[in-house]
């Protein structure tokens, strides 16, 4: 993302935009997940992409994100962008920044049964073309997938 994009944001309903890229910011609340998913969605389906590409990028966003609010520290973003691939076919480009490693996960605080755990992994590799993780000098974390236009 450029550092065009870094400004500070007030809100989920709120991102910083250009014609190709946007940010949220993920706050720390019970519904940041299902925000950030609904902002995805409709800014894709702003750009044109198919109801199919829409549906895997909320799922992958949703993933990376529930990751970070379970096992991360905040401040996080959610960066969404899309580029053209060799083949002349568009790319979405998802991105999760977050402040590192969570002191103690908060995994047992949402009350879910163990077996509901560790899927996001599995998911965002069997929809992505690409993924992985980078981390900064910042001590920052960005959790990151490519997914192919359909």
């Amino acid at each position: 993302m450029s550092s065009a994009t870094t400004a500070k944001l007030v809100g989920t309903d709120q991102a910083l935009s250009t014609s190709s890229e946007c940010i949220w910011p993920l706050l720390p609340v019970s519904d940041a997940v299902s925000a950030i998913r609904r902002q995805v969605q409709a800014r894709l389906a702003a750009w044109g992409f198919p109801p199919e590409t829409v549906d895997d990028a909320a799922l992958v966003v949703s993933e990376l994100a529930t990751n970070v609010l379970v096992h991360a520290r905040p401040p996080a973003d959610v960066g969404l962008s899309w580029t053209w691939s060799e083949g002349r076919r568009r790319v979405v480009h998802i991105e999760v920044t977050d402040s590192g490693p969570a002191l103690r996960s908060r995994r047992h605080s949402h009350r879910l049964p163990i077996e509901e755990y560790g899927r996001g992994t599995g998911i965002v590799a069997a929809l992505s073309a690409r993924r992985g993780t980078r981390a900064s000098s910042a001590a920052r974390v960005t959790r990151w997938a490519d997914l192919p236009a359909v």
